[in-house]
Parts: C-alpha cells; structure tokens; sequence
C-alpha cells in the first residue's frame, strides 16, 4: 500500500442546484474554491443517471443509462486533479422505488434533492495513468 499523510483543512456543506449535474457540480465547487484534494459524501436524490462499470479484463468503463426518478442512498468519493483540471472520483448507491438498489461510478445525474459535505486535504493530488490497473490513480 501506498499512502501519504494529510491534514483536514477547510470543510463545506452545500445543496445542490436542483436540474444540474451532480457530479459537475461538486467539480465546479472545487475549481472555485481551488480544493485541490477533498473527501466527500452526500445524499438525496436523482432525476436519472449514468452509472459506470469497469471491466477488469477488459480494462474499460462500460456504462448503463437509467432515466427514472432514484434516491441516492449514499454517495461517496474523492476530489482530486485529472489532466490539470478537478475531477471528482465518485461512487454511488442509488435505490428504485421497490428497494431495489443500483451502485456504481457515477458518471452524471440530474439533481432532484441534494446534500453534500466536503473536507479539503491540505494536499495536491494529481492523477497518473497506472500501466498495472489502466487506470488514472493518485500516484503516492
């Protein structure tokens, strides 16, 4: 394992803009506030959504469009740098009406309700392309 130590620095909360992404959104927070590494989680719900899979094999992200009316259970994930610009690495768990539940990388989602919480790392992290996962990983 890998890992370098950090410190809390500044904390939000937010409600997201009702029709907007929420992923997009929690990347344009970033830029204005210059978070240049954060944790985050959140919750409410979405309008519709993309979810990602990603193929170990075949080392690519697949997606699954759903367009309908989903709680976000819990939503969860980082702020970090991609290709010098904020990226917000996201996961989320969404749920139907009948309880059923989807889960996944949250690629985009249009916003009904939502909350969020930010802490701000005192750190710069900038993703690198990871030849052993074809991933784009914090190289610590």
């Amino acid at each position: 394992m890998d890992y370098l130590e950090v410190e809390g620095a500044r904390e939000f909360v937010a409600r997201l803009a009702h029709g907007d992404d929420w992923r997009g959104q929690i990347e344009a927070f970033a830029a204005d506030e210059g978070v240049d590494a954060a944790f985050f989680f959140g919750l409410g719900a979405v309008q519709d959504a993309e979810i990602l899979y990603y193929d170990q094999d075949d080392e690519a992200y697949y997606p699954e469009r759903f367009d309908e009316p989903l709680e976000m259970a819990a939503c969860v994930g980082n702020v970090s740098h991609l290709d010098g610009e904020p990226f917000a690495h996201t996961h989320a768990v969404l749920s139907r009406e009948d309880g059923t539940t989807l889960a996944g990388h949250l690629d985009s989602a249009t916003v009904f309700a939502g909350e969020i919480y930010v802490r701000e790392f005192d750190a710069e992290l900038d993703r690198e392309y990871d030849e052993e996962t074809a991933l784009d990983l914090w190289p610590l």
